[in-house]
């Protein structure tokens, strides 16, 4: 998490839960407008979805742009909580009501005492993020994503939060690998397979874009209905984050980025494209992009003959569309592609929201494939 089609088909399994996405802005942009989030936020009631055997739904309004979140319950009885589902970290966690932050006075806090199924670990905790720091303890209790139950899921709860404020969400599901999440914590996912939850370690996600509704994260199989075509599968390069290979990142025909071959992270966590600075200016050289309070805007008329950055991965080319790259925000067109990248790697690139809306995407645990 920064802030945050394929050969073979994954059989429809007996055991499939889709649960839905909720579409938010990044956080710079929800806190120039964080009076009218709040206000949204009080106004707006978050439903439990409708069960059925085989697959859960949540139907959920899109409010913002690029940040997708849904629905779980901690407790018993159930305390509900809004999460970014993120691929790009493995540790769940939310608020404690005894959080002392300004970040957790705007959004709902878990209260151990309400539960009479909670027990405390009791071990410190901290966790990093691109976007700021949590501080807390661990604890265990039951959670629920729609209609899978998650006995005895360890957790986190935060006390100090840093660099949260006004976010549209409480907390965050990771869904990375467990190498990545710290000790203490087996991820949700995990926990849920190995108690036989589903039948296959697949999740997969389907990010609308342009729509209030739609956006839907599926667990233990694949509902084809989601995507056009074929799924071409890339193996994953590194099982700790999910990550992958990637050939090389073009405009026009020529080799903009990545020509000897770099690494790639796809990140649900994240809102944009993230690389390193270099590479980036040279991207918005070719869109004669301007810097302006450090960020890269374009003549919005330039939207419209500007060319596709074409992302080869596995030897296939996915194109990413202007319309898609530069977004609309008071008057100014900006690109997505941001810099930065450089400070934990210099051959890593994150595709976020921005990359994976274009596509569907599917997660295999087993195979260890995208």
């Amino acid at each position: 998490m920064k802030w945050l089609v394929l050969l073979g088909l994954v059989a429809l399994s007996e055991c499939i839960v889709i649960l839905p996405l909720k579409k938010m802005k990044t956080l710079r942009e929800t806190l120039r407008e964080k009076n009218l989030l709040n206000n949204f936020l009080e106004e707006q009631a978050y439903r439990l979805s409708k069960n059925d055997s085989k697959i859960t739904i949540h139907p959920l309004r899109n409010y913002l742009d690029t940040a997708y979140v849904g629905n779980i319950t901690i407790g018993t009885p159930p305390q509900e909580f809004r999460v970014v589902f993120d691929t790009g970290s493995a540790n769940l966690w939310v608020p404690c009501i005894t959080c002392t932050s300004p970040a957790c006075y705007t959004h709902k806090t878990f209260n151990p005492q309400n539960s009479s199924s909670f027990r405390e670990v009791g071990s410190p905790i901290t966790i990093f993020y691109g976007s700021g720091i949590i501080q807390g303890f661990l604890g265990s209790d039951t959670v629920r994503i729609g209609n899978l139950v998650s006995l005895k899921q360890s957790f986190g709860l935060s006390q100090e939060e840093y660099g949260f404020d006004g976010a549209p969400f409480d907390g965050v599901l990771g869904l990375a690998y467990p190498s990545i999440s710290i000790k203490g914590i087996i991820p949700i996912f995990d926990n849920l397979w190995s108690h036989g939850a589903f039948s296959e370690p697949v999740f997969a996600f389907y990010l609308n874009t342009n729509k209030p509704e739609g956006s839907v994260v599926m667990f233990g199989g694949v509902d084809h209905r989601y995507y056009k075509g074929e799924l071409n599968w890339i193996p994953v390069s590194q099982t700790s984050h999910w990550q992958i290979s990637m050939n090389n990142i073009s405009m026009n025909g020529t080799v903009t980025a990545c020509s000897c071959g770099c690494e790639a992270l796809l990140d649900t966590g994240t809102s944009m494209i993230y690389g390193p600075t270099k590479l980036v200016t040279n991207i918005h050289k070719l869109m004669n992009a301007r810097l302006e309070n450090s960020e890269y805007v374009v003549s919005c008329d330039a939207v419209k003959t500007l060319p596709p950055v074409i992302f080869n991965i596995n030897g296939i080319d996915y194109p990413l569309r202007p319309q898609a790259y530069i977004i609309k925000i008071q008057n100014n067109c900006r690109s997505v592609f941001q810099g930065g990248t450089e400070n934990s790697s210099l051959n890593t690139w994150i595709l976020g929201d921005i990359f994976l809306r274009q596509y569907f995407s599917v997660f295999d645990r087993k195979n260890r494939r995208i």
